[in-house]
């Protein structure tokens, strides 16, 4: 079991202890957190005219707002990267085809290569054979 941690920090210009597992920096942050939302509610008048516990409410629902909106951008950036390492791995295969076709196309072109050698050696032992022909007279 993890040891608890206990940070003093200030909310809203109170002193608090907190605790959990995480360390000193990170308790520090959560706090930062919380007294920003509260500096960006007092700046709305209605904020200022609800009692304690309406207050309390409010700030809550917009924590567990922003929560789960950072949760769904999470969700959604892991599924654009799950759909990327997708078209990574298909691109991936189709170079390999393309590997392979060429691969193909490489040994096709070799065997024409050599087709058009040998026909070329043919038509000059043909070529050879009709100049060593003696001439008929006309």
């Amino acid at each position: 079991m993890k040891k608890l941690n206990g940070t003093e920090v200030l909310i809203d210009g109170r002193k608090y202890t907190i605790c959990g597992v995480e360390g000193d920096e990170y308790l520090q942050k959560i706090a930062s957190y919380i007294n920003r939302k509260l500096t960006e509610f007092k700046k709305r008048e209605s904020y200022q005219r609800m009692d304690m516990e309406l207050r309390n409410i409010m700030l809550a629902i917009n924590i567990a707002d922003d929560y789960y909106k950072a949760k769904k951008r999470v969700q959604e950036f892991k599924s654009e990267g799950e759909q990327k390492d997708k078209q990574a791995l298909d691109m991936k295969h189709e170079i390999i085809e393309l590997q392979d076709k060429l691969k193909d196309m490489e040994l096709k072109n070799g065997v024409m290569e050599a087709s058009l050698e040998e026909a070329e050696k043919k038509i000059v032992e043909l070529e050879t054979k009709l100049n060593q022909r003696p001439k008929s007279r006309r």
